[in-house]
C-alpha cells in the first residue's frame, strides 16, 4: 500500500492543533456568550388621549408580579394597578391590562399599539428615551446587587457573611451577573465595565423570566449574582432570606410609566393625574401595602389563593365549575359575580338578608331546596339554578353577552325593574335589547322620580346604581380573572 507522508502529516498536525485548542478553552472559565435577539423597534401608531377616550378604554401594558398586577383571593391587585385604576377612573374610562409575556418586546408592544402605556417599574435611561416618552417619575430607586449568603450564614459572624461575598462593585470583575437583555440592569452592567476598564461577563435571561423567578434562582444557587431595583429587592429579601442586597451598583435611578412618542396629550394627562394622585393620603398607604409591609407579602405569596403560584381563585373553583356547567355560563363570569356578592365568604350576610357566597335571600333559598343557606356547595348549586332562571326570562334577548347581562341585573334587583327599565327605554326610543348604553341608563335613572313615576313603571323606585355598577363591576373583573387564567 502506498504511503502519503505529506497528507498524513497534514491530518496530524490538524489533529494536534484542534487538541491543544480544546485543551487550552478547557482550562479557561466558561462564559456566557451574548447573542442578540432583539427585534427593531417598529415606529409608534399615531393613537393620542382623543382616540383612547373615544374607545373607553385605557390599555396598560404590565406584567404579572407581587407588586404590580396580581390576583389574591379573587381580588385583582398591585402597585401599579391600583395607581392606573386611579387615573382610569380620573378619566372616566374602564381599565385593561395587558400583560406581557416576554419584558423585552413592551416597547414594542406600545408602538404597535396593543397597550397605550407601559407599567412595569420602568427605569428611566437614554436609550429608552429614543423609543418611548416617559411620564414624571412616580419613585426614584437605586439597582441593588442580588446574590446568596453562605449556606451555613447563620452560624457565621456579620464579618465574616461579608468576607464570603461581594460587597463592591470591584468584586465583580471577572465573574459573571444574570440579567435580562433589554433591562436597565444589562445597561448598567455594560456601563461598569467600561467604569472599570475590566470584564464583567453578562448572562443574558430570557425576556419571560421575571425578577421574582431570577431572585428565586440566586436563592437556589442556580446562577451567581443578579441585579433588581432595591424597592422590589427589599421587599423580596424578606421572603428569601439567604438572599443578601445590600451592595448598590447604581446611583439613584427614576422610575416612571412610558408612553408612545405620538401621544403627547396622554402623557400630559398622566402627568397630571400622577400630581393628583400622589397628593392624596391613600398614596402612601399603597406603598406601603405593597413595598414595607411584609407580613402582608409573605402572607399573599404564601397563599394557596395567589393566583401566580397555584392558578386558583378560591376553595370553591371545582363547585362553581359544576354549576356553571349546568347553567351553561364560563365558570369564571360566575366565580366574578361571586366574589361581588360575598367576596368568597360564605358567612357573609347582607344589610337586607341575603346570604351565602351567592347571597340568596331566605325565601329564595327555600324555594330553591336549600337547608343550609351558608353551605358553599347548597349555596352554589341554588344560585346558578336562580341565575338560570333570570336568564330564561330574557330569551327574546338575541345576543349572548347582552342577555346574560339583563340576566345579571335582574339576579341583582329583581326581574321587575329590569322590565320596567325596558320598558322605559322603549318609550323613549332607545334599543330595549341591549344593556350597554341602552336599558343601564333607565335602570341607573329608577331612582329618579321621572322615571319612577312614569306611567310605564311597575314596580316603582328602585336603587338603580347598584344593578348598573354590578353589572358593570363583574364584567371588569371578568376581563381581570380572563387575563389571568389565559396567562
Amino acid at each position: 500500500m502506498k504511503i502519503n507522508f505529506k497528507t498524513n502529516f497534514i491530518v496530524m498536525g490538524c489533529l494536534l492543533l484542534i487538541c491543544s485548542c480544546f485543551w487550552a478553552c478547557s482550562s479557561e472559565p466558561k462564559k456566557k456568550q451574548i447573542i442578540s435577539t432583539v427585534a427593531k423597534i417598529p415606529d409608534p401608531i399615531n393613537y393620542d388621549l382623543d382616540s383612547i377616550v373615544n374607545s373607553g378604554v385605557l390599555r396598560v401594558i404590565t406584567t404579572y408580579s407581587p407588586t404590580g398586577y396580581f390576583l389574591y383571593k379573587g381580588e385583582t391587585m398591585g402597585f401599579e394597578y391600583e395607581m392606573f385604576k386611579r387615573l382610569a377612573d380620573h378619566l372616566d374610562i374602564s381599565l385593561e391590562i395587558v400583560l406581557a409575556k416576554n419584558v423585552d418586546s413592551v416597547i414594542s408592544m406600545l408602538n404597535r399599539g396593543e397597550g397605550d402605556i407601559i407599567a412595569l417599574g420602568y427605569t428611566i435611561t437614554s436609550d429608552r428615551k429614543e423609543d418611548v416618552s416617559f411620564t414624571d417619575p412616580y419613585m426614584i430607586t437605586h439597582q441593588s446587587l442580588i446574590q446568596k449568603k453562605p449556606d451555613n450564614w447563620r452560624k457565621m459572624t456579620r464579618d465574616n457573611i461579608k468576607d464570603a461575598m461581594a460587597t463592591d462593585i470591584i468584586d465583580l470583575i471577572n465573574d459573571t451577573v444574570s440579567v435580562r437583555q433589554n433591562s436597565s440592569y444589562y445597561l448598567r452592567l455594560k456601563e461598569l465595565t467600561n467604569e472599570l476598564g475590566d470584564s464583567i461577563y453578562i448572562d443574558v435571561l430570557p425576556g419571560e423570566t421575571s425578577d421574582e423567578q431570577i431572585i428565586k434562582m440566586v436563592s437556589e444557587g442556580e446562577i451567581k449574582y443578579s441585579i433588581i431595583d432595591n424597592h422590589k429587592a427589599s421587599i423580596h429579601k424578606s421572603y428569601f432570606p439567604n438572599i443578601d442586597t445590600d451592595t448598590p451598583v447604581s446611583l439613584s435611578q427614576r422610575i416612571a410609566w412610558a408612553v408612545r412618542k405620538t401621544s403627547p396629550d396622554l402623557l400630559a394627562i398622566i402627568n397630571k393625574g400622577l400630581i393628583a394622585i400622589k397628593s392624596k393620603p391613600d398614596y402612601n398607604m399603597i406603598y406601603e401595602k405593597y413595598f414595607e409591609n411584609k407580613r402582608q407579602f409573605h402572607k399573599r405569596l404564601d397563599s394557596e389563593y395567589y393566583t401566580g403560584t397555584t392558578g386558583k381563585f378560591s376553595k370553591y373553583d371545582e363547585m362553581v365549575k359544576k354549576y356553571s356547567a349546568e347553567l351553561g355560563w364560563d365558570w369564571i363570569l360566575v366565580k366574578s359575580l361571586i366574589y361581588q356578592e360575598s367576596m368568597f365568604n360564605p358567612g357573609n350576610k347582607s344589610w337586607v338578608g341575603a346570604s351565602g357566597l351567592m347571597q340568596l335571600m331566605p325565601a329564595t333559598a327555600k324555594e330553591m331546596g336549600v337547608s343550609n343557606i351558608h353551605d358553599p356547595e347548597q349555596n352554589i348549586k341554588a344560585g346558578s339554578k336562580y341565575l338560570a332562571r333570570m336568564h330564561s326570562y330574557w330569551d327574546q334577548i338575541p345576543d349572548s353577552v347582552q342577555r346574560i347581562k339583563f340576566a345579571m341585573a335582574s339576579y341583582n334587583c329583581g326581574y321587575g325593574h329590569i322590565k320596567d327599565a325596558q320598558n322605559l327605554a322603549i318609550k323613549y326610543g332607545k334599543d330595549s335589547l341591549v344593556w350597554d348604553e341602552g336599558v343601564d341608563y333607565y335602570v341607573l335613572n329608577l331612582s329618579k322620580e321621572k322615571f319612577y313615576n312614569d306611567p310605564v313603571v311597575t314596580y316603582g323606585y328602585a336603587r338603580g346604581y347598584e344593578p348598573y355598577e354590578y353589572v358593570k363591576d363583574i364584567f371588569e373583573r371578568y376581563k381581570n380573572y380572563k387575563t389571568f387564567a389565559n396567562q
